[in-house]
């Protein structure tokens, strides 16, 4: 065999001394390279032929005698996607080095090049398909379960890694292909994630692609959560769980004969057991569970977290939060990237929280923007277990003197009035207090609770629902009510006279359509939404719940008990037996879950997974709904 053409001198080396009868003499060589790699490779079986008659190497051949037309024309069947068909990867180990030697002194010598190979071998990063046939008739279209995959893979890899020693831009190049060849996220799971798996590859040898490889990715991630709805998710899996038995015992029916052959009992299997039930949810738990681990090998140096790498991750990443996911109303589970990540060390977390108090103070973005703030750090707030009390009181001094001050200055102004248009920001930011109160409450007064109640008296809460903005009627009414019933409890507000009040002035509307009229009442004016309720999938769930905090189960009685004020010699004595069972330890474990009332009181769909329903006016047209 030739040598290979890895070895031969590269255009442009010594091209100032070659005198041209050198040059002629070295083209010819080429050419006789190309023959002799020709005979080797593109001879072996199947011949390649091209596409307009006769094969390579007779175009080699009239080229070597001055016949230049079909060698032009091979050169651009070269430089569209043709050439990916030639069946490179399965073949030969010695073959393999040879074409990866053809590839990078092709794209070193003609430029022209670069972009269809790298074409074909971005094309390579996704499984085959296999399609049987019976008859005219497909009858399956499965991926292909090679086992050789992993291995050509790595090849690709090192295809690219080649390319890239002879042309530095490659990395400029490849980034417009690997978006253009993003497989359809309707595809497969098993196409989808190997294609992901490869891009986060990329991102490690070429760290300058790793932003707009990121960004790629979480894009692709954030159509996929938004077509799959916490409730859809969760009625799919319902579903599921019904029909599993049924599904159980027609599989024991076909293979009763081979578990008595075997004498092995069927057991269930771990990876079915993992798998969502609603197919869009299953891809995107595949997907999110995938870059949550890279997320972690990033940042972690032999096992420990290295504070380097994970600031720079930090960095791309809180860009494409900025861009992608603020502005996006209603993600269920893509954002849990940036919760996972802020757990890793509090300095990532506060500066996170930082990050997003600044947008939520600034008059100069826009209001939407400044809601969705407001939102995350309730959010964040509440369920982040790693996130220390120290650290939840210094927000609430924030958010609680930032209220005050809008308040100061709406005092005597003509807004001081209700109105989500004008006072958006302000509803959000008085939403995360309530939320982040009802969550840690318990903290805020564990230990000494004299001080407790002396630090939660000094927010005000009291001016706070009592002012003319009344956020109480704009905020989401399971987080209003269970507000209420502990702000009653502990004096520190009383907020049901401002709520029946907001009752009676809040009028249902009739909309008429064409199946007639219905009657709606707006009980989420803000359009808000918790971005880290609980995650419902099941793999991505594995990173999620060690830092995850969960609500108490709270008992009908307990509930009743929430609405009795406490007795003002309790609040004196600190020592009581009943206050101490009332606080738990600082550690205790806090959260929600929407389920929590025997009664299976929830607030509306607009507000999925937030807090269940607790007070409930007397058969009200704008109580929070009843499901069954």
């Amino acid at each position: 065999m030739a040598a290979p053409l890895l070895h031969t001198r590269l255009p442009g080396e010594a091209a100032s001394a070659a005198s041209a009868a050198q040059g002629l003499r070295a083209s010819r060589a080429g050419i006789s390279d190309m023959l002799a790699l020709e005979r080797d490779f593109f001879s072996s079986p199947p011949r390649k032929t091209v596409r307009f008659g006769g094969t390579v190497t007779e175009v080699l051949l009239k080229y070597k005698k001055g016949e230049t037309n079909d060698f032009e024309l091979l050169k651009n069947q070269l430089s569209d996607p043709d050439i990916k068909k030639l069946p490179w990867l399965k073949r030969s180990h010695t073959v393999v080095e040879e074409y990866l030697a053809f590839l990078g002194n092709l794209v070193s010598a003609q430029t022209v090049f670069l972009r269809p190979c790298l074409s074909m071998i971005v094309s390579h990063f996704v499984p085959p398909r296999v399609i049987i046939k019976e008859g005219d008739v497909n009858v399956s279209d499965s991926d292909d379960e090679d086992e050789s995959l992993p291995a050509n893979f790595d090849t690709c890899h090192r295809a690219l890694q080649i390319i890239a020693r002879y042309v530095p831009s490659t990395p400029w190049f490849l980034m417009p292909i690997l978006a253009e060849k993003f497989p359809f996220v309707r595809k497969s799971e098993r196409t989808l994630e190997c294609y992901v798996h490869n891009l986060l590859r990329i991102s490690v040898y070429f760290p300058n692609l790793r932003h707009e490889i990121l960004e790629l990715i979480i894009e692709k991630l954030l159509k996929l959560d938004v077509n799959a709805p916490r409730q859809d998710i969760e009625d799919a899996e319902d579903t599921g769980a019904q029909t599993c038995g049924g599904n159980d015992s027609t599989e024991q029916l076909f293979s009763m004969d081979e578990d008595e052959e075997t004498g092995r009992e069927t057991k269930a299997d771990p990876e079915q057991l993992s798998q969502m039930a609603h197919p869009v949810a299953e891809r995107l738990d595949i997907l999110l569970s995938l870059l949550l681990s890279y997320i972690k090998d990033v940042c972690s140096v032999d096992g420990k977290i290295d504070n380097n790498k994970t600031k720079a991750l930090y960095r791309d990443l809180i860009t494409i939060f900025d861009k992608l996911l603020l502005p996006t109303h209603a993600s269920c589970h893509v954002q849990f990237f940036m919760f996972f990540l802020c757990s890793f060390r509090l300095g990532f977390a506060e500066a996170f929280l930082e990050h997003l108090w600044k947008k939520l103070q600034d008059p100069n973005n826009p209001a939407i923007i400044r809601q969705a703030a407001g939102n995350y750090i309730g959010s964040f707030l509440a369920r982040a277990k790693f996130i220390p009390l120290i650290t939840v009181k210094s927000c609430l001094d924030l958010l609680v003197n930032w209220l005050h001050v809008y308040l100061n200055n709406q005092d005597s102004g003509t807004k001081a009035f209700c109105d989500v248009a004008l006072h958006g920001p302000f509803y959000s930011a008085c939403q995360a207090v309530f939320y982040i109160f009802v969550f840690r409450h318990k903290q805020l007064l564990s230990g000494n609770l004299k001080e407790g109640l002396r630090y939660l008296q000094s927010l005000n809460f009291e001016r706070i629902v009592m002012s003319q903005l009344n956020p109480l009627k704009v905020c989401l009414p399971s987080v209003v009510n269970f507000f209420a019933a502990l702000t009653n409890k502990y004096q520190l507000a009383f907020c049901y006279t401002i709520i029946e009040r907001n009752n009676r002035q809040m009028l249902p509307v009739i909309r008429s359509t064409a199946g007639g009229d219905s009657v709606h009442t707006c009980t989420n004016p803000l359009d808000t939404f918790f971005p880290f309720d609980p995650c419902v999938l099941k793999r991505s769930k594995k990173f999620i719940d060690p830092i995850y905090q969960i609500w108490e189960e709270i008992s009908v009685e307990e509930l009743q008990e929430l609405k009795k004020p406490i007795k003002k010699e309790l609040v004196e004595d600190e020592d009581d037996d009943f206050l101490k069972g009332e606080v738990p330890p600082s550690d205790a474990v806090i959260g929600i879950t929407p389920s929590s009332l025997d009664a299976h009181f929830r607030s509306p769909s607009s507000s999925v997974g937030s807090l269940p329903g607790l007070y409930l006016p007397d058969q009200s047209p704008v109580s929070p709904r009843i499901r069954e």
